[in-house]
């Protein structure tokens, strides 16, 4: 088990398995934006006191395991991950010149489940989600 988080008077342990989309699950999230994203989610965790322990980027959607203070609830911290990486992907990678700071990359809402004694089974999920899929699919093909 890992060690306890502490702050000022708290000593604590909160993990999130979170999940979220773009927008009509674009499959926009391969190649060099791909390798961009994480290092830019793992930079918006730390501005809010959190840490990614684990994360996947799957052709549509996203898979992390967060460590979020209890001072923060798990909406402030994945809404401002999911906007603000927005505005950034926007600002960067946006085929024409102007700021789309109106427009939203991922879709509204993600799914969010407490980690508990379950952490090492999340993080084979995570890790292995994309493996599992392609079986899925193959065996899919013989139907």
């Amino acid at each position: 088990m890992d060690e306890y988080a502490s702050l000022n008077h708290t000593v604590w342990e909160c993990k999130y398995h979170v999940v979220f989309i773009p927008k009509c699950r674009r499959k926009t999230l391969y190649g060099e934006l791909r390798n961009y994203l994480g290092d830019v989610f793992h930079r918006l965790a730390q501005q809010r006191e959190s840490r990614i322990l684990e994360g996947h980027l799957m052709p549509d959607h996203v898979h992390m395991l967060v460590q979020i203070p209890p001072k923060y609830a798990v909406s402030q911290v994945v809404g401002y991950i999911k906007g603000k990486s927005a505005i950034h992907l926007a600002r960067v990678y946006a085929e024409r010149k102007r700021n789309f700071v109106g427009q939203h990359f991922w879709a509204r809402g993600y799914f969010v489940s407490t980690v508990g004694r379950d952490e090492t089974v999340i993080r084979e999920y995570i890790r292995n989600q994309e493996k599992e899929d392609e079986r899925l699919e193959q065996l899919g093909l013989w139907k």
